[in-house]
């Protein structure tokens, strides 16, 4: 009885191994795609913008918990309707047929202009698969974004409905680059809080804070024109809203990081001559001429620091660019060095303008050759030593007064994606240069494999390209080293 079983179960064995599974899953989405495309057994219709798509509730419930909850719970009456009448905005009731077409295929077709309206309806009827692939394209894309006019729109939305990573590189994006973003087209739709929160920061890019101040002019003068097209006060509460909202925007204005006759210039303009604008000013003055007391009280009101914190100021008082040609030319563990001079101080009234700097970038490696180092028992080997690192080395060859000179260093990487040349990566690090410290090393600038990429596959042309190379052969590696003084005024 047992060797009959035991043989049964050889054999079951034996014939399960022959079993073959086939994948036709292809097919069968085709079949649900046709119960679409030919409208075959539709037993619901949507009303969009006055446009009717025919439907199937199965696919629907499937696919969106909202459409699960209104078409199946007897509680909601479009659960006994078969038209069900949905209000969405213009912009999406524009791609609701695409959407919809999404819920039966797993298709749909993205650019700049259609992620929002697509994500909009992925949030609201919570399909979330469909939501993954909107923030997916947006990650891919947020510099064609930015110069199509659309970013800041995506940075509000992303925030006020809880994406807040993809708001985070959004937000990254526009600090690094709000050159790009101040020329587009959507700079003036920027919230009133969001714009004031950027204004705070002090890692933003910029040539400097009277460029600053010029951007800030030209979002309020956007503002007025978008209040007067309203039409919903009166012109002394128009007046007034704008005088409230130009005292809440030029407050974060840092008017001390002004040089002296840029500021004199600004006298003449009308938008400063009330007295916020010119108590201002005048701290600024004195804060060039080092005449402090006046000034110091700012200092304790809460956030004053930072009217004498610089930002990241790309003028070339404050650093220089440096550009590396011919990168896949050159060596590996080779360096290119370049020496500059950038102001030691920001404030006018200061003797020593200067202080000269050593640049060194290593972006293919650095290689330490074995040496043999002498101590007091005798002589040491230290083995060779490679280092698989995007290094820049700074060195300050000053003296430093005082005893040390505080700075904050930036990095600024160029890189290039949908052919927009940008601000790709900034590295900061405050640092304190010394006579016992005269060198900052910044390893892993850049990700070494990223910016140094494998060969292409068998066949293909050239080395695989890196997004941090630019240029119209893309063999050109730029960056621009910032270096702003810090003094004791300074937050920290």
């Amino acid at each position: 009885m047992s060797r009959r079983l035991k043989t049964s179960g050889a054999h079951h064995r034996s014939r399960m191994s022959h079993d073959v599974e086939y994948n036709n899953s292809r097919m069968i989405m085709q079949k649900i795609a046709r119960l679409h495309s030919e409208r075959l057994m539709n037993d619901v219709s949507l009303v969009v913008g006055g446009v009717e798509y025919p439907a199937h509730r199965l696919i629907l419930c499937a696919s969106s918990q909202v459409f699960q909850v209104m078409l199946m719970n007897p509680e909601w009456s479009e659960s006994q309707e078969s038209r069900v009448v949905l209000q969405e905005s213009e912009a999406c009731a524009a791609v609701f047929g695409h959407f919809l077409r999404y819920l039966y295929t797993g298709q749909i077709r993205m650019n700049h202009a259609l992620v929002m309206p697509f994500l909009s309806l992925a949030d609201k009827y919570i399909v979330k698969d469909l939501a993954e692939l909107c923030l997916s394209y947006m990650r891919a894309h947020v510099a064609l974004a930015a110069v199509k006019g659309q970013l800041v729109g995506w940075l509000q939305y992303l925030s006020n409905c809880g994406h807040n990573a993809v708001a985070q590189e959004c937000r990254q994006f526009i600090k690094q680059n709000l050159d790009l973003v101040a020329g587009a087209d959507d700079f003036e739709h920027f919230e009133p809080d969001v714009f004031v929160s950027l204004l705070q920061e002090s890692d933003l890019v910029v040539e400097d804070e009277m460029t600053l101040y010029q951007w800030a002019v030209k979002w309020l003068n956007g503002q007025h024109a978008r209040l007067r097209a309203a039409g919903g006060g009166s012109a002394t509460q128009d007046d007034a809203h704008m005088q409230q909202l130009v005292r809440e925007v030029m407050s974060h204005i840092r008017f001390p990081m002004i040089p002296p006759r840029a500021l004199a210039d600004l006298i003449l303009s009308p938008l400063t001559t009330n007295e916020f604008f010119l108590d201002r000013m005048k701290i600024g003055m004195m804060y060039h001429k080092g005449q402090m007391a006046e000034a110091c009280r700012v200092t304790g009101e809460e956030g004053g620091r930072l009217m004498f914190t610089p930002r990241l100021y790309t003028a070339g008082q404050w650093g220089t660019p440096l550009t590396v040609e011919n990168f896949h030319a050159l060596p590996a563990y080779h360096s290119r060095t370049l020496v500059f001079s950038s102001h030691r101080a920001l404030a006018d009234c200061t003797d020593a303008r200067s202080c000269e700097w050593v640049v060194d970038i290593y972006p293919k490696g650095v290689w330490f050759m074995k040496f043999y180092q002498i101590v007091w028992q005798g002589t040491v080997e230290v083995p060779e030593c490679v280092l698989r690192t995007v290094r820049l080395s700074l060195t300050c060859n000053e003296r430093p007064l005082g005893g040390e000179v505080r700075v904050r260093v930036a990095i600024l990487v160029r890189g290039v994606a949908d052919r927009v040349e940008h601000t790709a990566r900034v590295v900061t690090r405050d640092h304190r240069f010394s006579g016992a410290d005269t060198v900052l090393n910044l390893d892993g600038l850049l990700p070494y494999e990223r910016l140094n990429p494998p060969c292409g596959p068998a066949g293909s042309r050239g080395p695989a390209r890196s997004p941090y190379l630019v240029g119209r052969e893309r063999d050109c590696l730029k960056l621009h080293v910032v270096i702003v003084p810090l003094d004791r005024y300074c937050a920290s």
